[in-house]
């Protein structure tokens, strides 16, 4: 049995350690540190969508999520629509993609890239 332990911001979002694992992986393969930049816009087949996007420079008014080293970031207009949120890593048959949990999002749709409140 394992347990894991995420740093939890005080907005409730959390980098699982199956990202913090990819962002470590990524980085490594780049040759230099990146960061995962986690937002949300208008749009989408449910309301609104995540963008995500590896970057190597964080925004001054970004919140930084950390875990094991690894950094996301969130823009201050997307803090809200994430509260409580995981970001995680997932490696399916179906793909290997970074997800947001959202326990905000009322429906999402099938590829999970968009939701609504």
């Amino acid at each position: 049995m394992s347990f894991s332990i995420s740093a939890r911001t005080p907005e409730g979002i959390t980098l699982s350690q199956s990202a913090a694992r990819r962002l470590a992986a990524l980085s490594q393969a780049e040759g230099k540190a990146l960061m995962l930049r986690v937002a949300v816009e208008g749009g989408g087949c449910s309301g609104f969508q995540y963008l995500m996007d590896l970057v190597e420079n964080a925004e001054a008014d970004d919140l930084k999520i950390e875990l094991e080293g690894q950094t996301a970031l969130v823009d201050a207009v997307s803090v809200p629509f994430l509260k409580d949120s995981v970001i995680d890593f997932v490696d399916e048959l179906a793909g290997a993609q970074f997800v947001i949990k959202n326990p905000n999002a009322s429906s999402s749709c099938g590829c999970g890239v968009s939701f609504s409140i």
